[in-house]
């Protein structure tokens, strides 16, 4: 930004590089106002726990979107994405035909508060309050933001009381297998938690905590992940490809190598997965129908893949505590990617907030935190 200016340049881009808007547009203009969507069907559609949107300065008429992939989100709303990388970038509504709406994760980390979070809506849908939690106080203001269980109805911020939810102070026990799936349905899937009762610490992979055997979940702020998703923070767990069936219970690739020929050769068992190959040993997978970002997979982990959160469908809720073990109050993994920008601050007071919930509800620090800690 130039210091003497009294604008700045607004950049979406997605991971790929294949598509870059930019505008200019007033300081006076800034922050964008945007809303938090924790609705089911924004979680399928992109893999995260939550969405965040704002209108892009330009009017509809003035940007080519042409080139990006469409998906029919709903009667009334049109995704727009790059269909190379998957990153969501835009979406186009009926009832305001000519506004372009913008997901805040393709927006560049300038170092201008470009963003304002003013309301969580759809938080009913997650059951357990998702990631409201960790956006309690989002913006500079250090202010609570309102949450609805729709679009009204605001409910308290103690909403739902800790004993309704079921969450890491209890063991892991045998499990029911947890579908994923995205929005368009073109990948159903189940993860089979497996049971790790009586393993020493030793014995456990390294994702597993050790106090009560549920795998890690983790916040990534990588610029990679935000560009691979077109959220600002993705939360990944991580599972054993032995642990992945189809819906029907048939087989499913049991290595990352398999996994990548499967969708190469178009296998149904894979649906409608697809990569993007952001590095040479890395694989992003996602769904090439409605973008929802599924899976990480590197080839130094031959049988693991880390598993957008965003997808699994818990009888608990959208954090899924019955079955993972969250790192709230961590430092999220990549926080370096966000320094000099606007996210660095914003994911700070994330930081913040989640340390503030993990507190408040009782819950131990992270094993992975006690271990840096001595």
């Amino acid at each position: 930004m130039d210091l003497l200016s009294n604008a700045i340049v607004l950049t979406a881009e997605c991971l790929c590089k294949a598509h870059t808007f930019r505008t200019e547009i007033p300081l006076s203009k800034l922050p964008l106002e945007g809303n938090v969507c924790h609705c089911d069907s924004c979680r399928h559609s992109i893999g995260a726990l939550y969405v965040v949107e704002t209108t892009w300065p330009q009017p509809r008429e003035s940007v080519d979107i042409s080139g990006l992939e469409r998906y029919q989100f709903s009667a009334n709303i049109t995704y727009r994405f790059c269909r190379t990388c998957s990153t969501l970038m835009f979406y186009e509504s009926q009832k305001y035909p000519s506004k372009l709406g913008v997901f805040s994760g393709s927006l560049k980390n300038i170092d201008t508060d470009v963003l304002k979070l003013t309301k969580h809506i759809y938080v009913e849908d997650t059951l357990d309050g998702g990631a409201s939690i960790w956006f309690r106080k989002p913006n500079a203001d250090g202010k609570e933001i309102p949450r609805y269980r729709e679009r009204s109805e605001e409910i308290p911020w103690d909403w739902p009381q800790a004993s309704n939810v079921v969450g890491l102070a209890e063991t892991h026990q045998e499990q029911r297998p947890i579908p994923i799936w995205c929005h368009c349905k073109g990948i159903e899937l189940c993860f089979h938690p497996p049971n790790y009762d009586g393993k020493l610490r030793e014995e456990l992979p390294w994702f597993i905590d050790p106090r009560t055997k549920k795998s890690l979940a983790s916040f990534d702020v990588c610029d990679s992940c935000r560009l691979h998703f077109g959220v600002d923070i993705v939360n990944w767990t991580f599972v054993s490809l032995a642990n992945i069936s189809s819906l029907n219970g048939s087989a499913f690739p049991k290595t990352t190598a398999e996994l990548k020929a499967a969708v190469d050769a178009g296998d149904s068992a894979v649906g409608t997965l697809a990569y993007y190959q952001s590095s040479d040993d890395v694989q992003r997978y996602f769904c090439k129908v409605c973008s929802a970002s599924a899976f990480y997979a590197c080839e130094d982990r031959p049988e693991i893949l880390d598993l957008a959160i965003g997808l699994l469908e818990a009888p608990g809720g959208a954090r899924a505590e019955t079955y993972l073990s969250w790192t709230f109050g961590d430092t999220p993994s990549w926080a370096d990617d966000t320094k000099g920008g606007w996210r660095e601050r914003m994911i700070n007071r994330v930081q913040a907030d989640a340390e503030e919930f993990r507190i408040a509800r009782g819950y131990p620090k992270s094993w992975r935190r006690l271990d840096k800690e001595g």
